[in-house]
């Protein structure tokens, strides 16, 4: 066990309030493991595991990883887009070389858009209370 710890990669990803913390080691056959589950069962649809996976499809030369991933808070929307956000991180610490084609796939960048905060006298983040003429 003391062996495995000192030869992974971990990164941190983020997307409005999801935090993922993921943990990538080279080994024979890729496989990629959300909170103990695939991603597929994690994410439960298609669309969502394809996001997390995506990575690793875009950066070609990225092959044989073991990735785990602990995601937290959020939806799964966000969980997914933060996993991504993390293992195009680790890819690049693995293999330098692949920084530019992730770069322009926009998985480097960490999405700002977050939910503005309610402001004290308003309804809501920007919605005013009803005016009334008299």
């Amino acid at each position: 066990m003391h062996n495995m710890a000192t030869n992974y990669i971990h990164t941190v990803g983020r997307r409005k309030t999801a935090i993922a913390s993921v943990r990538m080691i080279a080994a024979a056959k890729s496989s990629l493991m959300v909170n103990g589950k695939t991603p597929k069962d994690y994410f439960k649809t298609d669309e969502r595991a394809k996001i997390a996976e995506e990575a690793f499809a875009t950066a070609k030369s990225a092959e044989n990883y073991a990735v785990t991933a602990h995601v937290e808070g959020g939806g799964i929307a966000a969980q997914a887009d933060a996993v991504r956000h993390a293992i195009s991180r680790a890819i690049i610490k693995a293999e330098p070389n692949t920084r530019a084609t992730l770069k322009s796939a926009t998985f480097l960048k960490r999405d700002p858009r977050a939910k503005e905060r309610k402001k004290p006298g308003l309804k809501k983040a920007r919605k005013s209370p009803q005016w009334s003429k008299r």
